[in-house]
């Protein structure tokens, strides 16, 4: 079964459990999804179900997507996303994939492109310390010091120096669906996720392991 589904972030929100603690939510808007390719072991040498999500006017396309589509006989979608699956005989092109392939309790894997910030500084890029600010105005307090020692006499591979910041995949793993609207296509999960708001979110059942709740009964003591 495919635990996957492309979704857009609508914003926060926040509710309240049962013992009164207060859960920060994220709001996910995620599908309705359409399989607009199925790749399979003998045809190309693993098996995959591609997604389409979001509408998107056939004239805004290049002619490679215009034709892919037109083969599929599939309405256009603005993102196509790609997910791996052991099974692809379940999936047809045409067929829609909508949130309620997950439900409450669900642990997901959340990833999405972070909001670009340009270029940073040492302090604000790898949370540096500033240097000293006393004794005069110092036009080195936010500076990042020193490169090296003696030797190698050159700047090693992996110095955390300033340069741009955001921008870039990243992938939040193990957060947990506290609600399912399978009318509405949204899920709340739990937590914060990337992205800018409207931003494109790829969701996938989580990879790590999920917590089993055990339940301890104490026998009474007898009187």
């Amino acid at each position: 079964m495919l635990k996957s589904i492309i979704g857009k972030k609508v914003g926060m929100a926040q509710v309240f459990d049962d013992k009164g603690n207060l859960i920060p939510l994220t709001v996910v808007e995620a599908g309705p999804c359409v399989v607009v390719g199925v790749r399979t072991v003998e045809k190309d040498g693993y098996n995959a179900v591609q997604l389409g999500f979001g509408n998107v006017k056939g004239k805004n396309l290049n002619k490679s997507l215009k034709g892919f589509f037109k083969k599929n006989k599939v309405e256009p979608k603005k993102i196509i996303k790609e997910f791996r699956v052991q099974n692809v005989k379940d999936f047809a092109v045409g067929q829609e994939i909508k949130a309620d392939i997950f439900k409450v309790g669900d642990y997901v894997d959340v990833c999405a492109l972070t909001k670009g910030k340009g270029y940073a500084g040492v302090i604000k890029r790898h949370n540096f310390g500033m240097q000293p600010t006393t004794r005069g105005q110092s036009d080195r307090t936010r500076a990042r010091g020193s490169s090296g020692g003696q030797g190698p006499q050159r700047v090693l591979k992996g110095m955390r120096m300033s340069g741009h910041l955001g921008n870039e995949y990243v992938t939040i793993q193990k957060l947990r669906v506290v609600n399912v609207d399978s009318q509405k296509n949204v899920l709340l999960i739990k937590g914060a996720v990337p992205a800018v708001k409207t931003g494109t979110l790829f969701i996938s059942n989580t990879v790590k392991k999920i917590p089993v709740v055990v339940e301890v009964k104490t026998k009474a003591k007898k009187k």
